[in-house]
């Protein structure tokens, strides 16, 4: 609080004061001046000169005496100011003092109790290193025993090796039943059974165990064997496949959950990173050239390079960017919320993937999925000339993205070009469709957390082209539907020359190479 001096009295105040009072003492001197007067008529004493230094000596004297007192006033107030602004500063001194102190008391206090309880966590650390090498001396002698004792029954009939090994692994893995696995790993096991479990044959799982056996293999140690390359791949495999929870590919496997979802991911990972860049590669010349020669005696459409579709799979909602994911299309469908994350992939005339772009989130339309691919960049570097890639409605008009006409009223030229585009995008769309039905964890929301589902899907992408390059089947209990509404974008026509090139085309299909469907006819 801000504390101002007292006011005491200028030179204009006092002179105006001055005259105040000199005008009160000259009517009081007068009235009394007056009185006096008429005493000394009576008295027969009269002297005007004697009046004049009476009346002059009276008012020197009364202002004299108020200026002093005025003055002695002022002094006395100075003084008490000063004493009192000096009696403030010591108060304040003390109290910044008593703060100091007791800031000081509390900081010692705090360290006090941060040294006492670090000492208590030292201790307790301590303490449970202490307890675990007791249980690990106590272990260790048991396991020394047990081994003693299964040594002395070798020698006895009927004893075995497997006897022994058995023995110890009891002691660190608990007991679980692995009877279903056995028998499909059995040489003998039916090959049609197989392929219904794990979705491939047994020659196809044996191809991908040899391409993964340096990323997968971990080595044994002293208190347990490592689990068998095949045994790994297998887990992965048939949860990718049947899309079960953890606890039933536990009970399949004999292995612990934990372990069960550790192994997903790991091999998933493996096959991401070994396998992808080796079956899922983009097409060379020559490999180009086959391709547009298929798509075009199938469709008639020249320098057809592939055909794009655009899928969403179902997730758990997430903790971050719930909104981000949320599908508006499947919740109205299903009329239940429903969150998304994106597949774009586009495939050969076989419906084998060329180029995936797999992760962005559910409400990111399929033009906007397209633009930050790794595919459009490919295409603004000038690499996908005079290649076209076929797109549905949900993807803009460009010099390298052809896709039907989406306006109304459409002449029997574009009807018919329309009729042969949807030929082309039926084979992605099947190959989405086989996808999703081999690999029935796509159909459903899984465990696994939003980081680590790229990996899982882009798995997904890659055992999907080792089946299709193998020709292995699939029955049709396995066919699945896909719904992936098409969204036409804002800006659909983004080339004029792209328009004019689709117009010929279109042209060229009807009246020159008599390719016009009987359904537009």
């Amino acid at each position: 609080m801000e504390i101002s001096p007292f006011p005491f009295l200028n030179q204009e105040e006092i002179s105006h004061l001055y005259s105040l009072f000199q005008d009160i003492d000259s009517n009081t001197l007068a009235t009394n001046n007056n009185a006096y007067l008429k005493r000394r008529r009576k008295d027969g004493e009269e002297d005007g000169s004697g009046w004049k230094n009476i009346k002059s000596g009276n008012n020197n004297s009364v202002m004299s005496d108020i200026l002093s007192s005025l003055i002695l006033l002022d002094e006395e107030e100075k003084q008490e100011y000063q004493q009192w602004a000096i009696e403030s500063q010591l108060d304040r001194a003390a109290l910044d003092w008593n703060h100091k102190q007791k800031v000081t008391a509390m900081n010692d206090y705090r360290s006090d109790l941060e040294t006492h309880f670090s000492d208590l966590d030292e201790m307790d650390h301590t303490r449970t290193k202490r307890a675990r090498r007791a249980a690990s001396e106590v272990a260790a002698a048991a396991a020394v025993t047990e081994t003693a004792l299964a040594s002395s029954e070798l020698s006895g009939p009927g004893g075995g090796g497997s006897g022994q090994q058995q023995q110890h692994r009891r002691l660190w893995v608990k007991d679980r039943s692995k009877d279903w696995w056995d028998k499909c790993n059995h040489p003998d096991f039916p090959d049609e059974e197989f392929r219904k479990a794990f979705r491939m044959s047994k020659a196809t799982f044996d191809l991908i165990c040899m391409e993964l056996d340096s990323a997968v293999t971990k080595k044994n140690t002293m208190l347990r064997d490592a689990i068998p390359v095949r045994q790994r791949i297998a887990v992965c495999i048939w949860r990718l496949a049947t899309g079960e929870p953890l606890r039933l590919v536990s009970k399949r496997f004999g292995l612990g959950i934990s372990t069960c979802h550790k192994l997903v991911l790991e091999v998933c990972s493996a096959i991401k990173n070994v396998l992808m860049q080796k079956f899922v590669q983009w097409p060379d010349e020559e490999k180009m050239k086959m391709i547009k020669g298929e798509f075009e005696s199938m469709s008639g459409v020249p320098n057809v390079g592939g055909s794009v579709y655009t899928t969403h799979v179902p997730i758990i909602a997430p903790k971050v960017n719930v909104s981000a994911y949320y599908n508006k299309k499947h919740t109205e469908r299903h009329q239940k919320t429903s969150y998304s994350m994106t597949v774009q992939g586009v495939v050969d005339p076989r419906g084998v993937f060329t180029d995936v772009c797999i992760g962005y989130p559910g409400s990111m339309p399929d033009d906007k999925v397209l633009e930050e691919s790794a595919l459009f960049k490919r295409a603004s570097r000038g690499d996908l000339k005079n290649v076209w890639l076929v797109g549905n409605s949900g993807l803009p008009l460009m010099d390298w993205v052809l896709v039907p006409y989406t306006h109304q009223n459409l002449t029997w030229t574009q009807h018919n070009f329309n009729e042969k585009i949807r030929d082309i995008q039926t084979v992605s769309k099947e190959a989405f469709a086989r996808l999703k039905g081999r690999w029935s964890c796509l159909q459903k929301r899984t465990e696994v957390k939003l980081q680590d589902l790229p990996a899982v899907l882009g798995a997904c992408c890659v055992l999907h082209n080792i089946c299709e390059m193998r020709n292995e089947e699939m029955g049709p209990e396995l066919n699945v539907d896909l719904f992936d509404d098409d969204m036409i974008p804002e800006n659909s026509l983004r080339s004029a020359s792209a328009i004019q090139a689709r117009d010929h085309i279109a042209h060229n299909l009807l009246h020159h190479a008599g390719l016009a469907g009987s359904s537009s006819l």
